[in-house]
């Protein structure tokens, strides 16, 4: 007997096997996934992923896109959501959003920053440019406290950027990586975090706002 497939609009079926496409790896990891078993599970034909999508290294690729907008959805949305924080309490609230989302979507945060993309695959041009895109939001998010003292007047915008990304990156790998399992910790630690990127590159008084 055959199976009935699926119809879907063609921009409803990329989004539905994106969506999927994640389920399995949140549930298998990465090794589990195939264009057959993703064809099989949304209901469609083994060949329509490949209208969307030229083989897995790609759908991985488009996860990864998906996952750095959404990211930066929610970092834009933070100064209206607060607007009358102080830059360090501002500051904590990035640090929150970008570990919880890390934490809520462990799968394509790891496909955004790991090397199943980034060394051992091969990365598509347009996530090269969205990451490169979703990097600069953070330089220019920086700036912007720069500009309100937070942050060390002296020391390069840049390097700024990459040592808090990179100290936001490794706590982040430590919740995913099982390290820290109690949750219940995370505001604490990110208060702690803003602490020290103060006082590591700006000025101390900044640090002791309430956060």
């Amino acid at each position: 007997m055959t199976k009935d497939k699926k119809t879907y609009h063609h921009g409803d079926l990329r989004k539905t096997l994106l969506d999927t496409a994640t389920k399995i790896i949140r549930e298998g990891g990465v090794e589990t996934l195939s264009i057959r078993k993703l064809a099989d599970q949304v209901g469609v034909s083994r060949t329509a992923p490949y209208h969307h999508f030229k083989d897995k290294n790609e759908l991985l690729c488009a996860i990864a896109e998906q996952g750095f907008l959404l990211q930066d959805q929610a970092v834009k949305k933070i100064p209206a959501q607060y607007p009358k924080l102080a830059p360090a309490a501002l500051f904590k609230q990035y640090v929150l959003a970008y570990i919880r989302f890390a934490n809520e979507q462990p799968e394509t945060y790891d496909l955004m920053f790991g090397r199943e993309i980034w060394k051992t695959g091969t990365p598509t041009e347009s996530l090269k440019v969205i990451s490169k895109s979703s990097f600069r939001i953070w330089v220019e998010w920086v700036e912007e406290l720069k500009e309100k003292n937070l942050f060390n007047q002296e020391e390069p915008t840049l390097r700024i950027a990459q040592a808090s990304w990179a100290a936001l990156h490794g706590l982040c790998r430590l919740f995913n990586d099982g390290i820290y399992v109690n949750r219940d910790d995370l505001e604490a630690i990110a208060t702690t975090t803003v602490h020290m990127l103060i006082q590591t590159s700006g000025d101390v008084t900044k640090s002791k706002e309430k956060l």
